[in-house]
């Protein structure tokens, strides 16, 4: 079917003193009560939304949003509205429906009502337990997560999505119904979308453009687009209104604090704000399942793992230990996307987050790594291939504005960045050049002196204050560019966790009054010792270089050097070192909203400690 795209921007009208509109993050419910006792045990802020519509019409029958036609004033129609778009599009009865997210039944008692065979999830127990209350414990709805939610394939001819999709993961909606519906069969969803992004920080809704990509990447065909913002967005407005009206009401009859509803209200104007100047807005999309794809994406969890270290030991040839995975990935500390061929993970492409100073201000990055293809899918260079797949999906998932990282980087080869480069995801910003010095005799310098830090004496108090001041000097002098945080828990987890590496990390101190005048991190190789990293003001980087030497001759060396980006390289070069390029190149996020790449350019202080692989 031709796709149609629509706007629906009729001028939405209503009567404050007899509506109010829907919860804008949940789904419908129909429930006529006498107390507020119903309502109270249901999760924050459905409570306070399905409260606020009992006092103000004395039932509830949609807790979503209200889609006002042109002189339309009356909210339950403009519900009913929102409902009819999604009965419209399902094909006649008897066919087989999951619904997720069904809040309190409405629409889950209409179906059934029509002849259809319904089922049912949500991960709200207290919605579970009021839905069985008005419609019986014999129906069929359970208690789960769309992620953990099984059944045989092709079980269902339609997924259902009444203001639930926002709080699901892209990838596992679009993975799901690949799984559960049959061929040809349709998933619709009617929600919130973002509309752009233009600002740093984290925002809740899925970017829409990306949510349309994404389908089409996993083999969904977009019916029908229709853009109802102007029609949803007079039920911010009301909200508003009605919790001010019934402001003691609620936090008397929930228990609420009122410092907990400023907060709702305060939400409330933000989307109020989003919505006026086109940030946010609502759509219906209806999207049919064609073919399976011949890849699938999904988010790699902890317990793929041993995939990801059987294609990393088929890719590079050597072995990445479970303990290493674990550095890099446990505990929240990266992401990754996996392409898999049938049961096999054919490609992986991780991140691994990054506090960074962004012109001196405190920002979370990601530094892109163990990006691998297996070498059968590997020649297929295109949009469709498997690396464009994973990239495209992992820029527009993690990266940029609204993102959990504003900024990507990484250490890709200059082959892997031209192809990422022809395909528009990265632009350059930097090169790595590395410095390399003769090491010294063993000299002894009688204004300072070396202290070692390791794991016995890395928590003394006077080595975490001195660290921290060798930072806070450092961060001063980049105010002007990008470098991530280098405090004295990074080093500790950096360089004295590491599961295999072994790094010496030496404070240069006065001999007479202690200060400490910063912090060298050296790695000693049979290729010689390399300066990984160091925290100082930039002014005493001749002082380190000189105590680096001397270690390195100490320690028998024919040979020290330093990896630094390009931009940053005179401060190394200044004290005598010799300079060469290295083929290594600096990416930005150049295929998702962010900060324009020439903002970027020339700004990063990286190092080779900055890498995973060093």
């Amino acid at each position: 079917m031709e796709n149609r795209v629509f706007q629906l921007d009729q001028l939405s009208r209503f009567d404050p003193n007899r509506t109010l509109p829907f919860s804008h993050h949940d789904n419908d419910g129909c429930i006529n009560s006498n107390t507020a006792s119903s309502y109270k045990n249901l999760a924050y802020p459905l409570n306070v939304y399905a409260h606020a519509l009992f006092l103000q019409e004395g039932r509830v029958n949609y807790l979503h949003y209200g889609l006002f036609q042109k002189n339309q004033t009356d909210l339950e129609a403009a519900q009913q509205y929102s409902t009819d778009l999604l009965l419209n599009r399902l094909p006649a009865a008897p066919c087989r429906i999951l619904e997720v997210g069904i809040g309190l039944g409405t629409t889950f008692s209409v179906l059934i009502q029509k002849g259809y065979q319904v089922y049912g999830i949500t991960p709200d127990a207290q919605q579970i337990a009021l839905i069985h209350k008005r419609l019986g414990s014999q129906i069929m709805v359970a208690c789960q997560r769309l992620e953990d939610f099984e059944a045989a394939q092709d079980s269902f001819d339609v997924i259902l999505f009444q203001e639930s999709a926002q709080y699901i993961e892209p990838l596992v909606i679009f993975n799901k119904g690949l799984d559960l519906i049959t061929e040809g069969g349709s998933l619709l969803i009617v929600d919130e979308f973002a509309l752009r992004r233009d600002e740093v920080g984290v925002e809740g809704l899925h970017l829409l453009s990306d949510m349309l990509a994404l389908a089409n990447r996993l083999g969904f065909e977009l019916v029908e687009q229709l853009d109802l913002s102007t029609m949803a967005a007079p039920t911010l407005d009301y909200l508003l209104q009605v919790t001010t009206r019934q402001r003691q009401r609620l936090m008397n009859d929930l228990s609420m604090n009122a410092e907990c509803l400023e907060q709702l209200e305060e939400s409330n104007r933000l989307y109020q704000e989003k919505y006026a100047c086109g940030r946010f807005g609502y759509a219906l999309l209806h999207f049919r399942k064609k073919q399976p794809p011949r890849w699938r994406l999904r988010l790699l969890e902890k317990n793929q793992a041993p995939d990801m270290l059987a294609l990393f030991k088929q890719t590079f040839g050597h072995s990445m230990t479970p303990s290493m995975w674990h550095w890099k990935y446990g505990a929240g500390r990266g992401r990754a996307i996996g392409v898999w061929h049938g049961d096999q993970l054919i490609a992986h492409y991780g991140g691994m987050g990054r506090n960074i100073l962004y012109f001196g201000q405190p920002q979370a990055a990601v530094q892109i790594g163990d990006v691998m293809v297996d070498s059968a899918e590997r020649g297929i260079l295109t949009k469709k291939g498997p690396f464009f797949l994973m990239a495209a999906t992992f820029l527009e998932r993690y990266i940029g504005y609204g993102k959990p990282y504003l900024l990507g980087f990484g250490f890709p080869n200059e082959r892997a960045m031209k192809v990422a480069e022809r395909q528009g995801l990265y632009a350059e910003t930097a090169h790595m050049s590395e410095i390399e010095w003769q090491p010294l005799a063993r000299t002894p310098q009688w204004l300072t002196r070396l202290h070692v830090v390791d794991s016995s004496n890395i928590n003394d108090v006077w080595i975490a204050t001195a660290i921290a001041q060798c930072w806070r000097s450092m961060a001063a002098d980049l105010e002007e560019a990008l470098v991530g945080v280098r405090d004295w828990t990074y080093l500790r987890d950096r360089y004295l966790s590491h599961p295999h590496q072994h790094y010496q990390v030496v404070l240069v101190i006065n001999r007479f009054g202690r200060k400490v005048r910063g912090v060298l991190v050296l790695r000693h190789t049979a290729e010689g010792c390399e300066i990984t990293d160091l925290v100082s003001p930039l002014k005493e980087i001749p002082l380190l270089i000189t105590h680096a030497r001397r270690i390195a001759g100490m320690s028998g060396h024919h040979r020290l050097s330093c990896q630094i980006t390009e931009n940053f390289a005179s401060y190394f070069v200044a004290t005598g070192g010799t300079k060469q390029a290295l083929p290594i190149c600096i990416p930005a996020n150049a295929w998702s909203a962010g900060p324009v790449v020439e903002t970027l350019r020339n700004r990063w202080w990286l190092m080779s400690g900055d890498m995973d692989f060093r």
